[in-house]
């Protein structure tokens, strides 16, 4: 009896089991964003938490971000001013893709239901696409406008159109723009302008120095949303050999320029931030600049490349970014050959030290091995680090250089006259 009592409390609990199992939300394979695991998180926590305003499911209705709502609404208005498209339209286009929409999320969206979510959809895809147009065209910002006129607010609110956690799938932003462009009272303006000629325009003057306009105009229709663009135009511009890094010990520039090793920035037709040579004893890395948010950026571009399984590119960058510059002298360097410009966030060196922790570096995989193979075998040559020390410490200014130029002369007029004298003699 005993036996069967216990079997009959499993069934039951077999069954309210098998109920959930019944009922679990299906998971696409198509999402592109995610949220970050907590160990990650805790470690920067302001680094993917938005501080001004919320995009998307993750962070919505989070009582410290509510004050951008009203803003939103405001932004939501104006545009449909513009259009002659009804409200109730574009919820309803949204509406037929409420499932492709959640299925780019890594997570069951369980908070929002369905006409929740559309109206949060809506509601902060416009207010992307306002801010862009806005950013794009000075005459469209208007004097209850709080973000560009007083006090300002995109300086803080862009910052968090690149976290991990707060994006909408870009195809949502481009069809809802193009919705709107069917019927406006702009034609004019709205005819020959699409969503990727405004949104790239910030792209290229806010995010990342060295992203080139064609490429991002390029890469816009297969990029899932902000992140997956920048990525997507960080790809390696040239194939390079993949070789086996034997030693993962990077020399520092300040270790280089000992050896002789020139620095300069790349190319000005280079804009691949990624884009790092060497060659002839010279070093050339594209210009970049450290802004406020670089760290909270790259922070983000990390922890979604490596959630979405892309190549790590960019981690392999910031890994021999920070081998390269561990210290202030290295800094120092790389300012004086015009290859790097300090911003207000100070010391590089910090900022990559921080963002190389977590990140691994394969020595079958790493796409700079070519590079540091060559940099170390220059090392190792005693020629370059004797002509280096005898360029830097004797020639390393004019005066130096007239003074070992005097130096050696009078030490063979010196000779010369004491060969004279014993021959005299």
């Amino acid at each position: 009896m005993e036996d069967e009592h216990v079997s009959i409390d499993m069934e039951k609990l077999a069954d309210t089991l098998n109920g959930k199992l019944e009922t679990l939300h299906h998971l696409s394979k198509d999402c592109s964003i995610y949220r970050v695991a907590e160990p990650k998180r805790c470690l920067n926590p302001s680094h993917f938490t938005p501080q001004m305003a919320s995009i998307g499911p993750f962070h919505h209705g989070n009582e410290e971000l509510k004050p951008m709502e009203e803003h939103k609404q405001r932004y939501l208005k104006y545009f449909l001013q513009r259009t002659k498209v009804r409200m109730a339209r574009f919820l309803s286009f949204i509406k037929e893709r409420e499932t492709k929409l959640r299925n780019c999320y890594a997570e069951t969206i369980r908070n929002l239901g369905s006409d929740e979510f559309v109206a949060m959809v809506l509601v902060d895809a416009v207010f992307l696409i306002e801010f862009f147009l806005r950013f794009y065209k000075r005459n469209f910002r208007t004097d209850d406008d709080r973000i560009f006129k007083k006090p300002k607010l995109y300086l803080e609110i862009q910052d968090d159109f690149l976290l991990v956690e707060n994006q909408l799938p870009l195809f949502i932003l481009n069809d809802l723009f193009d919705l709107a462009k069917t019927a406006t009272y702009e034609d004019a303006f709205y005819e020959n302008i699409s969503l990727a000629e405004i949104a790239c325009f910030w792209f290229e003057n806010y995010v990342i120095e060295s992203l080139d306009k064609n490429s991002l105009k390029i890469h816009f229709p297969n990029a899932e949303h902000f992140l997956h663009l920048i990525l997507l135009c960080l790809q390696p511009s040239q194939s390079r050999a993949q070789i086996l890094l034997k030693d993962q010990n990077i020399p520092s520039v300040k270790e280089l320029h000992q050896a002789g090793v020139k620095f300069k920035p790349a190319a000005e037709s280079t804009k691949n931030l990624l884009d790092i040579n060497f060659n002839k004893g010279i070093l050339e890395i594209p210009f970049f600049k450290v802004y406020d948010n670089t760290q909270r950026a790259y922070r983000n571009l990390l922890a979604f490349e490596s959630m979405h399984g892309h190549k790590k590119y960019f981690n392999d960058y910031i890994i021999m970014m920070a081998c390269l510059i561990s210290c202030p002298k290295d800094e120092e360097l790389l300012v004086q050959n015009d290859v790097i410009r300090l911003g207000n966030d100070g010391n590089i060196a910090t900022v990559f030290g921080n963002l190389v922790r977590g990140s691994a570096l394969s020595s079958y995989n790493f796409q700079y091995s070519g590079v540091v193979t060559n940099l170390q075998a220059y090392r190792k040559l005693p020629w370059h680090k004797w002509k280096a020390a005898l360029k830097q410490n004797y020639f390393n200014t004019p005066w130096a250089s007239i003074s070992v130029i005097a130096a050696v002369i009078l030490l063979l007029l010196t000779a010369t006259q004491t060969v004279s004298s014993l021959i005299a003699l």
